[in-house]
C-alpha cells in the first residue's frame, strides 16, 4: 500500500502519498470497477478510453496509475504480461509509481487547457511506446479543457492506434461533452463508507505504530465525507497536533466539531421547547470552539438519524453508529412525530442560507434555534380547535347545524372551509346496463365529469343558460361560441347515457344565468351562512387575520348512506392535522 520510492529517506512523506493505493487490492470501496477491469484484462477485452469520475480524493488518479501498471507490468523476471496484480518491482511498475515513465504521460488539464497542449499529445500518438507495452495518456480534470481542445481530441479518441489508451479523470462529469463521453468507458467511483475509512485508518496507525482513540478516528472518518485523501490528510494533522497520538479532544478542536453528547442534549431541548436551555447549550459549544455551521450540520444529521429510525428501525444496525447514537435515536424516535421532525428539518435547511448572509453566524444560529424550539412546542390546530370549542361551549350548537348550512373544516393559516353534501346522480337499473335519468343540468354535468368529458362540461357551464330541463327534453339559450358540432355531440351523449333520443331546442342570444354564475352565487351564499355560525365566529376570533378561502364539498359514497350521515357538517378535529404546517409557519401571527 505504501509508495516504494522516496528520493530522500530523511524527508517526511505525507500519509496521503505514503499510503496511496498501488494495486487493485488496495483500492477501497470500488468493487464494481475492480471487477470490470479484472475481467477485461483477463479476457483481453481492453477499451481504448476510460473516464473516471467521482468526488475529490476518492482515488481517480490512483486508479489510472494502477491501470497503467496492470497493462505494462512485465513481472520480476521481465517476461510477464498484463495482469490484475502488478508486481510493483519491475522497471515499468517502479517508473509509473514514481511518475517518470516515458510512455505513461500525465496531463493536468486544469493548468494546460488549450488546443496546443492537446496537439502536443496527439503528435506522439502515432509513435509506438519506447519501453512499455501500451502508451497511456492520463488527463486529470479533463472537464477543464477548452472546447477547441476537446474537438481536437475527438477523432483520435474514436480511433486511436492499438498501442494507445486514454484515461480521463474528472470531478465534473456534466461538463464533459457527450461526444467525448460516448467514446469512453465510464466508471463512477463511489464515496468511501465510514467502515471502509476506519479500515484504512487501522492499517495506517498499525503501520505507523500510533496510538489512536476509536472515537477520534470515527470523527475523522465522518469529517472526510467519503474522501480517502481528505481522511488521510486529517489523520496526518491529528497526529501532528496530538504529538504522535490521535485523541478525541484534539480532533474536536482541530475540526471545530461540537461534543456529541451536548449536540444530543441540544436537539432534545429544541424538540421539547426549552428555548433558554437550548441557547445556553449553543453558547457552551461555541465557547468550546465549535463552529456554528458545524453545529447546525450536526443537528441536521441528528434530525435525519431520528427520522430514519422512526421510519426504519433496522437502520440502527448500521455499524458506523456508536452505542450512544443508537440509544439516543431510539429514545427520540419514540417521542417526536414525523411531522415535527420534517418541520425541524425544513427550518434547519433554510437556516444554512440564512447563516451565509448573516453578519454574525452565531447570532443567526441562535435565532434559528429559537424559531425551531418555539415551533416545535406549538399546539396542533386540532388541539387549539378543541380548546376553542371547550371554552366557548359551542360544541352542542355545531351538532344542531343542518347539512344545508355546514361548518368549515379547515382554515388558511387555520382558516375554515365547509363540508357540504352534494347531489347524487339518480340511477335506475334495467336490463343488463344501468339507465341514467337526468332531472337537472347538474345531473348531466356530474355524469359528464365522471366520464371525463371536460370540454363539453366547460361549454355547458359557461356558454349555455338552461330554460327548460326535463327527462328527454332540453331548451337552452346558447352563445355565439357554440358550434353545431356541440349540439350533435350532446345529442349523442344523452342518447348513449339514457338509452333514448332527446329533443334539444336552442336559441342564440343573450344568455341568462349560466351554471358557473349559479355556482358562484351559491358559494357566496354558503360563505355568508358560514360566517354567521357561532363556532366559526369563535374560530376566526381566535386566529387573527384568518379567512375562509376555499369551500370543500363532501361527496357521500352512496345515496344509501345519506340517512346515516347524521353528523355531516360537524367539524372533526382530525381534519385539522394536515394544516399543522400552516400554523407552524405563521410565527409572526
Amino acid at each position: 500500500m505504501a509508495e516504494t520510492e522516496n528520493s530522500n529517506d530523511n524527508q517526511y512523506v505525507i500519509l496521503a502519498r505514503k499510503y496511496r493505493p498501488q494495486n487493485f487490492d488496495d483500492l477501497l470501496g470500488q468493487d464494481a470497477l475492480v471487477q470490470t477491469l479484472t475481467n477485461a484484462i483477463q479476457n483481453n477485452r481492453l477499451h481504448h478510453a476510460y473516464i473516471l469520475t467521482g468526488i475529490r480524493g476518492v482515488g481517480k488518479t490512483s486508479t489510472a496509475r494502477i491501470i497503467a501498471k496492470a497493462l505494462n507490468c512485465i513481472g520480476p523476471d521481465g517476461k510477464g504480461g498484463p495482469t490484475v496484480h502488478p508486481c510493483g518491482v519491475c522497471e515499468n511498475c517502479k517508473a509509473i509509481t514514481a511518475g517518470r515513465h516515458i510512455d505513461v504521460m500525465e496531463l493536468d488539464a486544469a493548468s494546460r487547457t488549450g488546443v496546443d497542449d492537446i496537439r502536443e499529445i496527439l503528435d506522439g500518438v502515432r509513435y509506438k511506446p519506447t519501453n512499455a507495452r501500451y502508451k497511456i495518456y492520463i488527463i486529470d480534470e479533463v472537464h477543464m479543457l477548452s472546447k477547441n481542445a476537446f474537438n481536437a481530441l475527438l477523432k483520435t479518441l474514436e480511433e486511436p492506434p492499438s498501442h494507445v489508451i486514454f484515461i480521463f479523470a474528472t470531478t465534473e462529469i456534466r461538463k464533459v461533452p457527450v461526444t467525448i463521453l460516448s467514446r469512453c468507458q465510464r466508471f463512477d467511483l463511489q464515496r468511501l463508507k465510514i467502515d471502509e475509512l476506519m479500515k484504512m485508518f487501522h492499517k495506517i496507525i498499525a503501520a505507523e505504530k500510533i496510538n489512536a482513540e476509536e472515537e477520534a478516528l470515527l470523527m475523522l472518518a465522518k469529517a472526510a465525507d467519503g474522501s480517502a485523501r481528505d481522511a488521510t490528510s486529517l489523520l496526518d494533522q491529528a497526529i501532528s497536533l496530538g504529538l504522535g497520538n490521535v485523541k478525541v479532544d484534539v480532533v474536536k478542536n482541530m475540526i471545530g466539531i461540537a461534543d456529541r453528547s451536548t449536540t444530543f442534549e441540544l436537539f432534545e431541548s429544541l424538540t421539547s421547547g426549552q428555548v433558554d436551555h437550548a441557547v445556553e447549550l449553543l453558547r457552551q459549544q461555541y465557547s468550546n470552539g465549535a463552529n456554528p455551521s458545524t453545529i447546525l450540520q450536526d443537528l441536521i444529521g441528528v434530525t435525519h438519524l431520528v427520522a430514519k429510525t422512526r421510519i426504519i428501525p433496522s437502520s440502527l444496525d448500521d455499524p458506523s453508529l456508536s452505542e450512544e447514537e443508537r440509544t439516543f435515536a431510539k429514545k427520540m424516535a419514540a417521542a417526536v412525530s414525523i411531522a415535527i421532525l420534517s418541520k425541524i428539518w425544513q427550518m434547519m435547511i433554510k437556516g444554512i442560507s440564512e447563516m451565509q448572509i448573516a453578519p454574525v453566524q452565531i447570532d443567526a444560529l441562535e435565532m434559528i434555534l429559537i424559531r425551531i424550539a418555539y415551533a416545535a412546542n406549538l399546539p396542533t390546530p386540532a388541539e387549539i380547535l378543541a380548546d376553542v370549542k371547550k371554552n366557548s361551549n359551542l360544541a352542542p350548537a355545531a351538532q344542531n347545524i343542518a347539512p344545508s348550512r355546514p361548518l368549515p373544516n379547515v382554515l388558511q393559516n387555520a382558516a375554515p372551509a365547509p363540508v357540504l353534501a352534494s347531489t347524487n346522480l339518480s340511477v335506475s337499473e334495467g336490463g343488463s346496463k344501468p339507465t341514467n335519468f337526468f332531472n337537472s343540468p347538474e345531473d348531466l354535468i356530474q355524469y359528464l365529469e365522471q366520464n371525463r368529458k371536460l370540454l363539453i362540461v366547460y361549454s355547458l357551464k359557461s356558454d349555455v343558460s338552461f330554460d327548460t330541463f326535463q327527462d328527454g327534453y332540453v331548451k337552452m339559450t346558447i352563445s355565439d361560441k357554440i358550434s353545431s358540432d356541440f349540439i350533435l355531440n350532446l345529442h349523442k351523449i344523452l342518447e348513449q347515457a339514457t338509452g333514448k333520443a332527446w329533443k334539444i331546442d336552442t336559441v342564440r342570444g343573450n344568455l341568462g344565468q349560466t351554471l358557473f354564475q349559479k355556482e358562484d352565487a351559491k358559494i357566496a351564499e354558503e360563505r355568508k351562512d358560514i360566517m354567521e355560525s357561532p363556532l366559526v365566529k369563535a374560530i376566526l376570533a381566535e386566529f387573527k387575520g384568518a379567512r375562509i378561502e376555499t369551500i370543500i364539498r363532501k361527496i357521500s359514497e352512496s345515496s344509501e348512506n345519506d340517512d346515516e350521515d347524521d353528523n355531516e357538517g360537524v367539524i372533526d378535529d382530525n381534519q385539522f392535522n394536515s394544516y399543522n404546517d400552516n400554523l407552524l409557519n405563521d410565527d409572526e401571527d
